[in-house]
């Protein structure tokens, strides 16, 4: 199946209804099939091999990405934040290419290369065959650059059957009511904008676009619109969390909102339960050559732990959830053999939305079809996943492997720390030393020594930093993720 499916199946059944707000600008299902069937003749006529967009969250994306499938070509969004010589790279990497590109980017991108976003909004809608589009659910549908936080970045490779058994194994078709909308602020070039994009289209939600994402524009932007869902990223949950506190606005249409796409300290997710105690939150963990999310945190196990004394339910705020039905995952060592419950090791994956994949590169699937992930995590006794972080960044110190996430969630259980990062740094007698890199509250104290010892007195003192730092922020990329590579290079 060809993900165009899903958009023919929604203009099918609901037509007239909105399908995409964006500012004052409104597109109805049979709006949005006509654009992608006309942008395909567009994308068809041109003698390239794969349709790129530059461009922040706006009309162009659903119609650049179906209309991609439509013609049979890969559709690969860019990243907007990057710098001229960085997207010349990446657009090396997929050419022979087109790149649709936003008014503000059009300097950003080779001319021989770019076409005008407008293009895909302004030419007459052509009439197309009914099933015109290709059907092999092997073809590929779109490419994702990965984020590089250790490295440069890879091309993933996302097939029509990754995506399309992903929305089928998570979405029920026509389950959203016409009132129901979703707010998106997750950047196009994230494997959550495609997931959410595809998933919303099939269940006949009404997607809210909010270009360039601002805690206060958000908020202002659910109550305008009465937004009933969202889906946002750590760092977003954060600063939404922080402006809540501050604001009051108890936001009442607003009835779920999934978080995501990197680690998510405990201290917020209790601070944002607490704000909107009627909103019904979501703990997604997934990976783009995952097709999104594997394993999900619901909203009763979300009001079971914040209600509950017992430690072993309330730290489950800090997991991952359960995995989906359709997914399977196992805890390996380093041998590949499956670990018991509490006992961490690396995250394996297998399932039909599982890539593996990437540009140029052999399949990166075990014999039997299990995906590594170089993912530290452990299930608990009840099934309940935890995420630990890259294996990447585990520090070996005097021979013991240490997870820096471990030493972060201690550190954000202290009053005064806003945020926190851990890396580990060359050291002659240990091999590594822990150093913290910490945010604090806005007019809170703490010095070293004082942090230094509520570590030791959570943890075993093997895991106690052996140097604190102090910032104003730490490093993320646009996604939420902290960029422990430039955390390193700072402190080395």
């Amino acid at each position: 199946m060809n993900i165009v499916t899903l958009l023919d199946m929604a203009k099918n059944c609901f037509p007239d209804r909105v399908a995409l707000t964006n500012s004052d600008k409104h597109f109805t299902y049979q709006d949005l099939y006509d654009l992608s069937a006309s942008a395909a003749v567009q994308m068809r006529q041109a003698e390239v091999e794969n349709i790129s967009l530059l461009d922040v969250a706006s009309p162009a994306l659903p119609i650049a990405l179906f209309g991609s499938a439509w013609a049979g070509k890969p559709f690969a969004p860019l990243n907007y934040r990057l710098s001229s010589s960085d997207l010349a790279n990446l657009v090396a990497k997929i050419s022979p290419a087109i790149v649709f590109c936003g008014a503000d980017y059009h300097e950003n991108i080779d001319p021989k290369y770019r076409t005008n976003c407008d293009h895909l909004l302004a030419v007459k809608p052509l009439s197309a065959t009914e099933d015109d589009w290709p059907s092999d659910p092997e073809d590929i549908a779109i490419l994702l650059f990965t984020s590089g936080t250790t490295g440069g970045p890879k091309v993933a490779v996302l097939r029509h059957r990754n995506l399309v058994s992903y929305v089928l194994g998570s979405v029920e078709f026509m389950s959203a009511g016409p009132e129901e909308s979703v707010l998106t602020s997750v950047p196009p070039y994230h494997i959550a904008a495609m997931a959410n994009l595809l998933s919303s289209v099939y269940a006949g939600r009404r997607i809210v676009q909010l270009p360039n994402f601002d805690a206060d524009a958000w908020i202002d932007l659910v109550a305008q619109e009465n937004v009933t869902h969202a889906m946002v990223v750590p760092t977003m949950l954060a600063r939404i969390a922080d402006r809540l506190e501050t604001r009051r606005d108890e936001l009442p249409s607003l009835t779920s909102v999934a978080y995501g796409g990197g680690k998510t300290s405990r201290s917020v997710v209790e601070k944002i339960l607490e704000l909107l105690p009627n909103t019904n939150f979501v703990n997604a963990y997934g990976l783009t050559e995952t097709s999104s999310t594997v394993a999900v945190l619901g909203p009763d196990e979300h009001r079971e732990a914040i209600a509950s004394d017992n430690p072993r339910i309330r730290a489950r705020l800090g997991s991952a959830g359960i995995p989906l039905p359709t997914m399977e995952v196992s805890i390996r060592d380093d041998h590949g053999k499956e670990v018991t419950a509490g006992t961490s090791g690396e995250i394996w994956l297998r399932g039909d939305q599982v890539s593996g994949e990437y540009k140029g590169r052999k399949s990166q699937l075990t014999s039997d079809g299990w995906f590594r992930t170089n993912d530290g995590g452990h299930f608990d006794l009840d099934g309940y996943l935890y995420i630990e972080g890259r294996l990447d960044d585990v520090i070996i110190r005097g021979g013991e492997n240490i997870s820096p996430g471990e030493i972060e969630d201690a550190l954000l259980e202290h009053s005064a720390v806003s945020d926190a990062g851990v890396v580990g740094v060359p050291d002659t007698e240990w091999g590594e030393k822990i150093a913290a890199v910490v945010v604090l509250r806005e007019g809170a104290t703490a010095t070293e020594s004082e942090l230094v010892e509520y570590i030791r007195s959570q943890l075993r003192s093997q895991k106690t930093p052996d140097f604190v730092f102090f910032r104003n922020e730490l490093p993320y990329n646009p996604t939420g993720k902290l960029l422990r590579k430039e955390l390193r290079s700072e402190l080395q």
